[in-house]
């Protein structure tokens, strides 16, 4: 099989076309290779155009054999997919054999989520004396106010908030650009690190359009983030598994344990599917019996 040819022209439809991420890009060649490597075992010389679903079948069956765990076999299938769909847009081959391929059924966990009171907490934790802090509080009202990921909060460019609207504009997975509302506690903080911080700070070339900024006035790694967020959660004695994303779960799980339409929080959160947001549909389990045994005519 002319492997290579056809990854080098996979890989171009997957950053130009689909526009994904170099790690997703690799992590989907990575897949290729691994079937490309056992289609040449199993069957040397076959041509991809002659590639039908048995052959598929035969590969999975043997990751799964090999004991990958069902979120692997689904990330293998997903690539497996998106190389035949390549193929079938290009003309390369006729049909998609990778058409009935059964994806595992991936166990969704839920993530923690923090309740409003243990939101406060957190923040009633951080030292608005120092100027750190102020940074911190804006941070982190950010974060909970418009459930963006840690890559869009520590990317976020001053000229994208815009303060008389009430919204970020936001880069996200794929570059792809959306607009998100933002509270007014969010604003009233983001003002405060801007005119009383953020002024102060000697920043570095190349970062002038950076908004969060740490002291040597450079863009915040993740991983700084993350420590605030531990810091500020052992202080105030919550035990839960906190991370930035808790507060983009929080976000979420607030918004439609409140009613907001799950369309709407996904438009929020930039899901491409609404199946990745209805995540965020779990209640409480004693109140979903209260409404049952309150509303539900048999009970």
């Amino acid at each position: 099989m002319a492997g290579e040819h056809y990854k080098r022209g996979f890989a171009i439809y997957l950053k130009v076309e689909k526009g994904l991420s170099s790690n997703t890009v690799e992590a989907y060649l990575d897949d290729v290779d691994k079937l490309f490597a056992f289609l040449d075992s199993a069957w040397p010389g076959l041509p991809i155009q002659s590639v039908k679903l048995e052959h598929l079948s035969t590969f999975i069956n043997q990751i799964v054999e090999i004991g990958l765990s069902t979120a692997s076999q689904a990330r293998i299938i997903s690539g497996i997919k998106g190389f035949f769909t390549y193929l079938l847009t290009e003309n390369i081959t006729q049909n998609d054999p990778s058409e009935l391929l059964i994806t595992p059924r991936l166990k969704r966990k839920l993530p923690d989520v923090l309740s409003v009171e243990e939101i406060d907490s957190i923040f009633q934790q951080i030292d608005m004396s120092k100027p750190e802090g102020q940074r911190n509080r804006a941070m982190l009202e950010t974060l909970y106010s418009s459930g963006l990921r840690v890559s869009e909060l520590i990317g976020l460019q001053t000229s994208h908030i815009y303060f008389d609207d009430g919204f970020l504009r936001v880069i996200g997975k794929g570059n792809k650009e959306r607009l998100v509302p933002i509270g007014g506690e969010a604003l009233k903080h983001i003002s405060l690190y801007a005119h009383h911080v953020r002024v102060h700070i000697p920043i570095k070339q190349g970062f002038e359009g950076i908004f969060f900024l740490n002291k040597n006035g450079k863009k915040l790694s993740r991983e700084m983030v993350f420590m605030v967020i531990k810091t500020l959660t052992a202080k105030a004695g919550i035990e839960k598994n906190v991370h930035p994303h808790t507060f983009r779960h929080s976000f979420a799980t607030h918004l439609v344990e409140g009613g907001a339409d799950l369309r709407a929080v996904q438009e929020m959160l930039g899901h491409e599917s609404i199946t990745t947001t209805e995540i965020y549909t779990h209640l409480d389990r004693n109140y979903l019996k209260e409404v049952i045994e309150r509303f539900h005519p048999r009970s």
